[in-house]
């Protein structure tokens, strides 16, 4: 059935969540000049996030080398790197009074480092000024795991790099990229860095069946991943690949307990599931399934 005649399930339907709390964050972004990820890439979630007073930022520009068949990203030749971006989005961070920052990008496959360097710096002035938990979700750098070591080197809290769609989907929805090579630097990151939290995530509805689900997450789960995000495609435009089939609630359940049955220690899994959904609340599970008291009694101190 072609897509544009599809009808969405009950399941998928959404209402933009507007409070004073998502004018706020806009004006700050705007004053900012800023970009997120949940306004370039059409987030069903951001309405409800802004509202909460989150957001994901998007640095290294907004226009991406790639061109992924699902993403509304712009794509083409980016502008060169500001170099001022890294402190707006501390100052950002700062003014809206984030104690969880997600920084993602698009991937700047013109740069020699990819933007590292400037991922790192993003990171420690955000650590510097706000004393925030920080998540990055990083490209794939081409593989270059000395690239990795640039941003791991700044301390982020949580390394998220998305798997993104099942192996067999690689070639025609992500070109450019490779499973494998996606796979090492998640173990990369997991051997070297064993105080980071990992993070992985990946779509369905795009034609996948479930035993290659149930493979991924296995493949996952022998990187060393410690959160795993799994959504529904959601076509942005015309221009992206159409919606193969809206996964039900049930399914979407069951990848949850199959993930964790064998051994992730989270898997959040919905319809309306993106990388940065419960981000903070992700990572705070994970510190407390590790024991770390400190962040525990800080946790259930904010809890109370």
């Amino acid at each position: 059935m072609k897509e544009d005649i599809m009808r969405k399930p009950d399941w998928i339907k959404f209402h933009m969540h507007i409070t004073k709390d998502y004018g706020h964050v806009r004006n700050v972004l705007g004053r900012y000049n800023l970009s997120t990820v949940c306004a370039e890439a059409k987030c069903p979630n951001r309405g409800k996030c802004y509202s909460d007073g989150t957001a994901t930022f998007l640095i290294l520009g907004d226009i991406c080398t790639r061109a992924c068949r699902y993403c509304s990203v712009k794509k083409g030749k980016p502008d060169p790197l500001d170099p001022n971006e890294p402190l707006r989005v501390a100052l950002a961070s700062k003014e809206l009074e984030l104690s969880f920052v997600v920084i993602t990008s698009v991937t700047r496959d013109d740069l020699p480092d990819g933007g590292a360097h400037h991922y790192a710096e993003t990171v420690r002035k955000v650590k510097e000024l706000t004393g925030a938990k920080v998540e990055v979700l990083i490209p794939d750098f081409k593989g270059n795991m000395e690239l990795v070591d640039i941003v791991m080197k700044a301390e982020p809290d949580v390394m998220n790099h998305n798997i993104e769609v099942v192996p067999r989907l690689f070639r025609r929805i992500r070109p450019g990229a490779n499973y494998q090579q996606s796979l090492d630097i998640l173990r990369y990151v997991k051997d070297h860095y064993p105080n980071a939290v990992i993070k992985s995530g990946f779509m369905v509805g795009l034609g996948e069946n479930k035993d290659e689900v149930f493979k991924v997450l296995k493949d996952l789960y022998y990187a060393g991943v410690d959160i795993v995000t799994i959504g529904q495609y959601l076509r942005p435009s015309k221009h992206q690949m159409p919606v193969h089939r809206y996964v039900t609630p049930e399914e979407f359940k069951e990848y949850e307990e199959y993930g964790m049955s064998i051994g992730i220690p989270v898997v959040v899994s919905g319809p309306l599931v993106r990388s940065s959904y419960k981000a903070k609340e992700s990572y705070e599970i994970i510190m407390m399934k590790r024991g770390d008291t400190h962040e525990t009694r800080k946790i259930y101190a904010a809890a109370n």
